[in-house]
């Protein structure tokens, strides 16, 4: 998978969010973490994709890193295409993560029900 979503570009250019910060914290993150995330332009989200960890891993499940953490943990955020548009926000920890595969139940957090709930954080 080396295409990215429409839906998803649309909202990057309605929004023009590419290199944007996004913060918010612990109450508002449904993992209970919070959250610090610069959104990616295209080409940062399929170089994430295909060349790093844990993006190589899991897009044969249809996970797009669509940010990077900012507080330095290297936890990518993702949507997942199967989700469509208005999708939910992950967090997946590369900790979790080989070179060929990961543990979906532990690996995996939801972080916002809807990724366009990251406009009202801006």
């Amino acid at each position: 998978m080396d295409k990215l979503p429409k839906y998803w570009i649309e909202f990057l250019d309605a929004n023009k969010l590419r290199g944007v910060e996004i913060d918010f914290d612990e109450t508002q993150d449904l993992s209970e973490y919070g959250v610090s995330l610069k959104m990616l332009n295209e080409q940062q989200i399929i170089d994430e994709m295909n060349n790093c960890y844990p993006g190589k891993v899991v897009k044969e499940d249809q996970y797009i890193p669509i940010a990077s953490c900012s507080y330095g943990s290297g936890d990518p955020y993702f949507i997942n295409s199967k989700d469509g548009d208005s999708g939910k926000l992950y967090r997946i920890y590369h900790d979790a993560c080989s070179e060929d595969t990961y543990d979906k139940d532990s690996a995996i957090d939801v972080v916002l029900e809807n990724y366009k709930l990251l406009l009202q954080f801006r």
